[in-house]
């Protein structure tokens, strides 16, 4: 399946029912838990190097203009339509905490976030409508003139360009498309209504907590950065980079563990960095083998993670923790 089961706690729950109930074999594409940075963190933290985990820090930062061409002006805008931003963008941040994090279930939750910049009463005086007969058009750095021609004229073909025209784009398709389709739409006069900036915030069985950030207004593009404190220790990780860094406490020393890149040469796969071909390989080699094992992101897991994602969501709009284990 998609990064998301379904878009109710309800309809998830029913779904990973029947999976078990019937023993379906289920992939839930949770990428980020493919990937060789998420993998070597697992590993360090069940050698033991950093101790106990106490507190997990995530961020996930999504890009200014990524966020601008999804949530914004893209599928992924409106809830009413598609779904909140947390589910949509950051389910498998959150299971990633989940994956780190162990047994050790979560006891309390708490949220908080909000539609802060893309509203009609932010949009700049003399806007037009639309970016391509817009007067403050070089001023906006989300400018769809600026993400999508601009791009275009450097030689891009792929996404985010795909998305707006439909087959092999050209300038005169891309500039229609932009003249009266969705994505040349002013950003401060679409109808979005889901978060641009959120923060979860997680107490765990033990007492370990964790929090998580997601924020639209980045240079960067979904490079993750996370740290994870222990009593022996502390990682530090940007994903992209090569290896991740682990402190020792005792010998005060800084380690570099290096990624392991296992993809084969000239596999059309390369999405997500590669996560996308082990994700598939999972898949089919858990089904050749008949080994359910082989999938790191099946419904049990898929489930206890969404549910979290549900939690956090309910405690943003009602302003208040919520208790889990009652």
């Amino acid at each position: 399946m998609n990064m998301l089961l379904m878009v109710t706690a309800e309809d998830c729950q029913l779904i990973v029912d029947v999976c078990n109930t019937h023993g379906v074999m289920l992939a839930v594409c949770h990428v980020l838990r493919y990937l060789p940075e998420s993998k070597k963190i697992k590993e360090v933290i069940d050698s033991g190097i950093i101790g106990d985990v106490v507190n997990i820090r995530h961020l996930e930062p999504i890009g200014f203009w990524h966020y601008a061409h999804s949530f914004v002006r893209g599928n992924w805008r409106n809830e009413a339509t598609s779904c909140f931003s947390l589910l949509a963008k950051s389910c498998h941040d959150i299971d990633l905490i989940t994956y780190w994090i162990g047994d050790k279930k979560c006891t309390n939750i708490q949220s908080f976030g909000s539609l802060n910049h893309f509203t009609q009463k932010n949009k700049p005086d003399g806007a037009s409508s639309r970016c391509l007969d817009c007067n403050v058009e070089e001023q906006c750095p989300y400018s769809a003139k600026k993400i999508y021609l601009d791009l275009f004229n450097k030689g891009h073909r792929g996404w985010p360009i795909d998305v707006v025209t439909e087959g092999v784009p050209d300038i005169e398709s891309l500039t229609e498309c932009l003249r009266v389709g969705p994505y040349g739409r002013c950003v401060y006069d679409c109808d979005n209504d889901v978060v641009d900036n959120q923060v979860v915030n997680f107490q765990f069985e033990g007492g370990a907590t964790a929090s998580f950030s997601m924020i639209a207004f980045t240079e960067e593009v979904c490079k993750r950065k996370v740290t994870i404190y222990g009593t022996k220790g502390e990682i530090n990780c940007n994903f992209g980079d090569p290896a991740i860094n682990v402190f020792d406490f005792l010998t005060r020393q800084n380690t570099k563990h290096f990624l392991e890149k296992t993809i084969p040469p000239n596999t059309s796969m390369m999405g997500h960095s590669g996560a996308d071909y082990h994700l598939i390989n999972s898949f089919v080699t858990a089904l050749s083998e008949n080994d359910a094992s082989k999938i790191l992101t099946g419904p049990t897991d898929t489930l206890k993670s969404h549910m979290l994602v549900f939690a956090a969501e309910k405690s943003r709009k009602e302003g208040k923790v919520i208790p889990l284990l009652q």
